[in-house]
Order: structure tokens, then sequence, then C-alpha cells
């Protein structure tokens, strides 16, 4: 279990892809590995991988297919940055949303928008997930924990304030750009007792 939380100081020193595998060795600061154990749950732009190998400065993930198929990872290439969490501890503080690290689906950039100190940022998601994705509601966007702003036509916005642009790699995204989305635990709850009463 995640908050959303991100640190945005990770890239990804190797990534080898053997079909719908892939192996990922992630650098980070020597603060992240502290305390890490092998089988550590660590989300990786949203997703919850296990830590397999770990050194003071660097981390290693397996990605199985289902991964592959659900997630951008198959995308990426070396030196890209990501956005990283630890697991939650019991009697930490939930600052940002509970976000379990299975991520949704991919979603695409399709709009960006100044707006003085934030950036606007509209996303096309898929029709399944419609449900799921309201104004005001939470959503993870590359493990992100944000606000959605508003809906329309199967597209969504969320607004990027400085320090979410300075620490994460949302503001690295461009139109086209896909993204890891997780939506909202308790969304998907409701969504699902809703379906079932039709």
């Amino acid at each position: 279990m995640f908050s959303g939380l991100v640190r945005g100081d990770a890239h990804i020193k190797n990534i080898i892809k053997n079909d719908e595998t892939i192996l990922l060795t992630v650098s980070c600061i020597p603060d992240f590995t502290k305390n890490l154990k092998i089988g550590d749950s660590i989300a990786i732009n949203g997703t919850c991988l296990t830590v397999e190998k770990f050194t003071e400065d660097s981390f290693q993930v397996t990605m199985m297919p289902q991964t592959y198929k659900k997630t951008t990872f198959k995308n990426l290439k070396t030196g890209d940055q990501l956005n990283v969490e630890k697991s939650l501890e019991i009697g930490q503080r939930l600052e940002g949303h509970i976000v379990t690290g299975h991520v949704d689906d991919v979603a695409k950039v399709k709009r960006i928008i100044p707006n003085e100190n934030a950036i606007e940022i509209w996303f096309k998601f898929p029709t399944r997930l419609e449900n799921q994705i309201v104004p005001q509601g939470s959503i993870a966007i590359n493990g992100v924990s944000l606000t959605v702003m508003d809906t329309k036509d199967n597209t969504f916005s969320v607004g990027l304030i400085p320090h979410t642009q300075d620490e994460t790699n949302l503001s690295d995204l461009k139109e086209g750009s896909e993204v890891n989305i997780e939506t909202d635990i308790l969304g998907k709850y409701v969504a699902q007792n809703l379906e079932k009463r039709d």
C-alpha cells in the first residue's frame, strides 16, 4: 500500500527487455535504499514491484508480461526519470490517498495548458474506466497522488503545482506521452456495486 507521495530522484540505470519480461535496475540516492530489504515492495511510476537485489545506490526488480502489457515500461529507456515510493508502514501519516500500486491502464496526454504557476494537463483514458474517474476524486498518475479537476468525453484534467513539477517526472510530459493510471480504490468498489444493481 502506498500514498502517492513519490520521490522523483530515481532513474533507469539499465533495462533489459526479453519478450514481455523486463529486468529493471534503478539508480537512486543512498537515502532511499537505507533499511531496504530483499522482498520489499516499491512503487515505480505507480507500479508495485518487488526488490530482488540492491546496492547502496540502486535496486533491481523484474516485471512479468502482465505488467509489460498494462504499463508504460515497454516504452522506457536507460536514463529516464522515475517516480519511486516505498510502501507505507503502519502508523505513518496518509497525506495523499490510498494507492495500491496496481495500475489500471495507460492514459495519453491530450493537452497541456500553463496556468500561472501551475500546469493543467488533460489525459485521454479507456472508456471502461469512465465510472471510476470523477471531478474532485483522487487518481494516481505515474504513482503521483492527484485530484481530478474535470472530466469530459473520456478525458480528465489535473493540475500540477510547482512542488509536483519539481519533484516528479510529470513535468516532462508532452502531448502524446503515455502514463500509468490507477483510479481510486474506493471509487472502484462503488462503481462495481452500482453495476451489480443495474
